[in-house]
């Protein structure tokens, strides 16, 4: 007999609703009801936030000329490319799953989000925090040559904001994991 893999993606499951029109009639949340987690509206709408704040980051980096001086600010381009398209592919799923109306709510697909969104968001925000330190640096030793420390500063709040994004979908599929 051939080993044949379970498919990641299962129907939703419908509770039934009670016949008698009071105010308890609301179907009781369950873990993948959260908006938020993989496959429900609340995370589509964060992993397109992810994705286009972590992609403004990286344009506004890479169309200053000498952000590759920098060691911090060639940390910060590899870490949003990272977060881009680690957001835009899960943003694809999503999408998918909503669309069929599926839910991601399988352990497995759940552990690899986890995981994928922990590294993206250390990486993101050990990134964001360098780049800082840097852009202030830099503006406090007047080494600024006309708009590249507002660029720099730019990019930086940029991928802050998209670590702030990526941290609420780590921490619902982390809790998710951890009640499971």
């Amino acid at each position: 007999m051939m080993n044949v893999s379970r498919p990641a993606v299962r129907p939703v499951i419908a509770v039934p609703v009670g016949p008698t029109g009071g105010a308890n009639d609301r179907p009781p949340v369950r873990m993948k009801d959260i908006q938020g987690m993989p496959g429900t509206t609340g995370g589509l709408i964060l992993r397109l936030s992810q994705f286009v704040s972590s992609l403004i980051s990286l344009s506004v980096m890479l169309t200053t000329p000498d952000f590759h001086s920098f060691t911090a600010f060639c940390g910060l381009v590899f870490a949003v490319s990272l977060q881009s398209l680690w957001s835009l592919s899960l943003f694809i799923m999503d999408a998918y799953a909503l669309l069929v109306g599926r839910s991601l709510g399988n352990h497995l697909v759940v552990r690899c989000f986890t995981v994928g969104d922990g590294i993206t968001c250390l990486l993101t925000f050990a990134a964001a925090s360098a780049s800082a330190g840097i852009s202030v640096l830099i503006n406090d030793l007047d080494k600024c040559d006309g708009s590249h420390c507002t660029r720099f500063q730019t990019a930086t709040a940029m991928a802050f904001i998209s670590w702030l994004a990526v941290f609420p979908s780590f921490f619902l599929n982390f809790w998710s994991l951890a009640t499971h």
